[in-house]
C-alpha cells in the first residue's frame, strides 16, 4: 500500500507557524487559519533563495577567517586576533578544551554547514532519489546546530562589554566579527529558505 502525502491529500503546512491544515478558498488566495501567512505546497523560489544566501555566505567566509575578530589595546601595545590565531593562543597556553570548542564551533561547523547546504541544493536540482532519508536527517542537523557557530562572537562581545579600563586596556570587536556573524546568519536563513520536502518530490513523481 502506497502512503498518501500531505500534498496529495490537499493539506498545507504553514511555513510561518507550522500548522497543518486543509485550506479553503481560491487557489490564489490561500491563507493560514492561525497566523494569516500565505499557504503554498512548497516554499516559493526555495532553491533560488537558498542559493543566493549560500553564495553570499561563501563570499563572506574568507574575510570572516582572515580579518581580526577581536582588537586588544593596552599600555603594552595593541594586538589583533583572528579566529584561528585565538584558537592557537588558547592551545599553546594550555586552554585546549576551550580552544577545541571554539575551533569546532567557529571553524568546523560553519564550513561543514556550507558544504552540507551545497550538497542538499545540488542534489535537489539534480532530482536525485538517492539517500532521501539521510539527506532529510542531514538537513535537520544543519538546521539544529547552525546557531551554535556564534560561540566565538559571543566571547568577543562579552569581553568587549566587560574589559574596558580606559587607557589601560580595552577590547573591541574587529571587522572579522561582523563578517563571521553575517556568515552564520546567512547560512541560518539559507537553511530556513530550503524546503526539505523537495528532497522527496522526485520519488513521488516516479511512483505516481
Amino acid at each position: 500500500m502506497t502512503a498518501v502525502t500531505a500534498a496529495e491529500a490537499g493539506l498545507f503546512a504553514c511555513h510561518a507557524c507550522g500548522l497543518l491544515q486543509r485550506a479553503s478558498g481560491a487557489a490564489h488566495d490561500l491563507a493560514c487559519a492561525r497566523c494569516g501567512a500565505g499557504l503554498h505546497f512548497r516554499k516559493p523560489e526555495s532553491v533560488a533563495r537558498s542559493w543566493a544566501l549560500l553564495v553570499a555566505a561563501y563570499v563572506l567566509f574568507v574575510p570572516a577567517n582572515v580579518l581580526p575578530v577581536m582588537q586588544t589595546g593596552s599600555l603594552f601595545g595593541a594586538q589583533t586576533d583572528t579566529i584561528l590565531s585565538g584558537v592557537v593562543f588558547l592551545w599553546v597556553t594550555g586552554s585546549w578544551p576551550l580552544a577545541l570548542i571554539i575551533f569546532v564551533a567557529s571553524i568546523v561547523v560553519p564550513a561543514a554547514k556550507l558544504l552540507a547546504l551545497t550538497y542538499l541544493l545540488a542534489s535537489v536540482q539534480r532530482r536525485s532519489t538517492w539517500g532521501q532519508q539521510q539527506r532529510t536527517r542531514l538537513y535537520r542537523v544543519v538546521e539544529l546546530v547552525g546557531r551554535w557557530s556564534m560561540v566565538d562572537i559571543y566571547v568577543a562581545a562579552i569581553l568587549a562589554a566587560l574589559v574596558q579600563f580606559g587607557g589601560l586596556m580595552n577590547i573591541r570587536p574587529g571587522p572579522g566579527a561582523i563578517a563571521f556573524g553575517a556568515v552564520v546568519v546567512l547560512t541560518m536563513f539559507a537553511a530556513e529558505s530550503f524546503d526539505p520536502r523537495l528532497i522527496w518530490d522526485p520519488a513521488e513523481r516516479e511512483h505516481a
